[in-house]
């Protein structure tokens, strides 16, 4: 389907309520109904027309809407009417209780613009800043805050501190798919700029003054406190530089998207605001704008891959298949057929949009990334405090997108010296918030913390020799020997130029070997459960080693700070050199454990293959080996110092890993 040939991505049924059935009613509503002169809102007036369905007496959307329709003009031209003196002397104090006064103060500014991108932007950001509100409220009861917000409005909290008849007004509004739905249809890039009445947003604003005063009074009669959740900040943001930064890339952006069969015409404005929103450093507001338009602008590609250009349209409700990000990166569409898209993605043209699924599953839905869309929807972030580099990674990716399906006569854009860095950067681009992702980073960053060990103060070797029931080395010795033994039987898995027969410990579990096999590429897209629970597992046994490590590190400074201060107690001294005996061979354990992890990590695909080994005994000797760590992070605690029982168990372990590699039940002993 041409994007040209698009002229709106609401259903007839979808487009009807919200562009026509709010203006079938010509009648004048007289504002003095629901106003009084001093700014109080009157919401019984107001729910009275909130209609309801005779059988089941739930709304009756349909009736309300049109009820509704004279009340939401009759809001906008009052506000239109006055200064922004007066609307802040008027209205102001009741948008205190959203902890975003200054956010509603500006969507009235936008009503007096006639910039329709303006209002669809106003209403995304008012509608996240009002859940994020509503959430605070239900806390004050509740706990547990919803997710949705359709179930946050429907919640019983919420109607015992403002009404039911006032969260059904609300529901007509946002948050029920049979209403108007605002939210959703802008959030998910259904609605075009011209498609979103302005009196719609007037109306919300109004309501969000009206909730402030109801507040004011339930907070007086129970001398509640409101408390709002803190913001959510991103860190470690060097973690998201992916594309390099170009301010000439926006100009050249602002010619591409006007000549891109990804962009949706009738979407146009959407873009040029997310680029001018960038330039002008409101770089929240340029993310809002974009994300939805990426949606949209994959909602087309994916329903012409899969041939179902009606799913280009928002659903009706009782079909329930609207097409979202969700949907678009899944492996299946929702009647269980193969989606297409990745097979289409995985064609060479296409690589870098493959990547880019690996991107937006980053940016966008795993639990570890930014969650960028989830939180800026939900109101969780500040939006004046919203990160240039985010910004920057999203417009980056967007352009990406538009070059790909962008007619070859944009050739010299594609080649163009600051478009092409982009395009090769989307071609290489790796998961980093994948849980493989996590893992390969949770696996280097341990073995940084065993290879410390070495320079670790320690006492001089007679001393350690002098404890009674060590037998000079002999204990390291057989554990160094069984460790070597596992080597030999998994080196025919590890790279040709990683292993010594002279030495396999030293020569093997080295970070120079993590960091090989870490490199190698694994597919993150549609891991499925069985890989996920595996990787639960080794990522809780890296977790555990990384915890030993630093207690030992610690363990091992602090001891030898008593030893030399002479603070020690004897019990203490012989303690301290059984400890400094057992890193010797509890350094080189934990690395044969690391080089397991990875290698495991590696095949890890291999775990769907269930017919090649078996799953559950694989699954519970990963376990044991994981018991084997949480009891070492108690044993090597400073404040139990458990070495003894830690020799024990490091025995019986060793003993288990080879008898595990003997049998060939590891991942990387099965693969083909």
């Amino acid at each position: 389907m041409a994007s040209d040939s698009v002229t709106t991505c609401l259903s007839p049924p979808v487009h009807y309520v919200i562009c026509k059935l709010g203006f079938e009613r010509k009648d004048i509503y007289d504002i003095n109904n629901i106003l009084s002169e001093n700014g109080e809102v009157f919401w019984q007036a107001v729910s009275e027309h909130v209609f309801y369905l005779e059988s089941d007496q739930s709304v009756d959307y349909i009736k309300s809407i049109r009820s509704l329709g004279p009340v939401c003009e009759s809001v906008n031209l009052h506000f239109k009417s006055l200064t922004k003196e007066q609307f802040v002397v008027q209205y102001a104090l009741w948008f205190n209780w959203t902890n975003c006064t200054e956010l509603f103060l500006e969507v009235f500014d936008v009503l007096q613009d006639t910039q329709t991108t303006g209002i669809a932007l106003g209403l995304m950001k008012l509608t996240s800043c009002l859940e994020r509100a509503l959430g605070d409220v239900y806390l004050l009861i509740g706990k547990d805050c919803p997710f949705l917000l359709r179930d946050l409005l429907a919640s019983e909290q919420l109607a015992v501190v403002f009404g039911q008849a006032v969260m059904n007004v609300l529901r007509v509004f946002i948050g029920s798919p049979y209403g108007l739905n605002l939210r959703n249809v802008l959030w998910h890039g259904f609605a075009s700029p011209q498609e979103i009445p302005v009196k719609y947003c007037a109306m919300l604003l109004f309501l969000t003054a009206g909730l402030g005063q109801l507040l004011q009074t339930y907070l007086l009669q129970t001398k509640c406190i409101l408390v709002h959740r803190p913001c959510v900040f991103f860190v470690s943001l060097e973690e998201l530089d992916i594309f390099p930064g170009n301010h000439e890339t926006l100009s050249i952006a602002e010619e591409l998207v006007k000549l891109s069969s990804f962009v949706l015409k009738m979407m146009l404005p959407f873009w040029m605001a997310a680029l001018t929103a960038f330039k002008q450093s409101r770089y929240a507001d340029c993310v809002i704008l974009l994300l939805p338009q990426l949606e949209a602008g994959l909602r087309l590609v994916f329903t012409t891959t899969n041939n179902c250009p009606n799913r280009l349209l928002t659903a009706e409700v009782k079909f329930l298949s609207k097409v979202n990000y969700d949907l678009i990166l899944a492996k299946h569409l929702d009647n269980e057929e193969l989606n297409q898209l990745p097979a289409v993605l995985e064609e060479p043209a296409m690589a870098s949009i493959l990547k880019g699924s690996e991107f937006l599953w980053d940016f966008l839905n795993h639990q570890e990334g930014p969650r960028i869309r989830d939180r800026l929807s939900h109101g969780e972030i500040n939006l004046k405090a919203f990160p240039r580099e985010v910004a920057n990674q999203i417009v980056a990716f967007a352009i990406t997108l538009v070059c790909r399906f962008s007619d070859e006569d944009v050739f010299a854009f594609k080649e163009h010296m600051v478009i092409k860095p982009l395009m090769n950067c989307a071609s290489c681009y790796r998961s980093r918030f994948h849980p493989v992702s996590r893992l390969k980073k949770q696996v280097l960053e341990c073995m940084k913390s065993v290879q410390l060990w070495p320079e670790l103060p320690t006492v001089p070797e007679e001393h350690i020799q002098t404890i009674k029931g060590l037998e000079g080395n002999a204990e390291v010795n057989t554990f160094i020997f069984m460790i070597s033994e596992i080597i030999s039987q998994l080196q025919q898995y590890m790279p040709q130029n990683c292993y010594s027969s002279d030495d396999p410990v030293s020569s093997v579990l080295t970070e120079r070997l993590l960091i090989e096999l870490c490199d190698t590429h694994i597919c993150t897209l549609y891991s499925p459960r069985a890989v996920l629970e595996v990787l639960v597992v080794l990522r809780k046994i890296s977790t555990q080693c990384h915890q030993v490590s630093e207690q030992v590190i610690a363990g091992a400074e602090l001891r030898y700070n008593q030893w030399m201060n002479k603070t020690l107690r004897s019990r203490q001294r012989h303690n301290y050199l059984r400890m400094l005996n057992s890193i010797k061979f509890l350094s080189p354990v934990l690395r044969l454990i690391l080089v397991l992890i990875t290698l495991e990590l590696v095949n890890v695909h291999l775990v769907c293959k269930k017919n090649i080994f078996d799953y559950q005994q694989y699954l519970k000797f990963l376990k044991s080996v994981l018991q084997y760590t949480e009891n070492l992070v108690t044993y090597t605690n400073p404040e139990k110092n458990k070495w003894d029982e830690t020799v024990a168990l490091t025995n019986k372990t060793l003993i288990k890993i080879r008898k595990i590699s003997d049998r060939k039940l590891m991942l990387m002993q099965v693969a083909p």
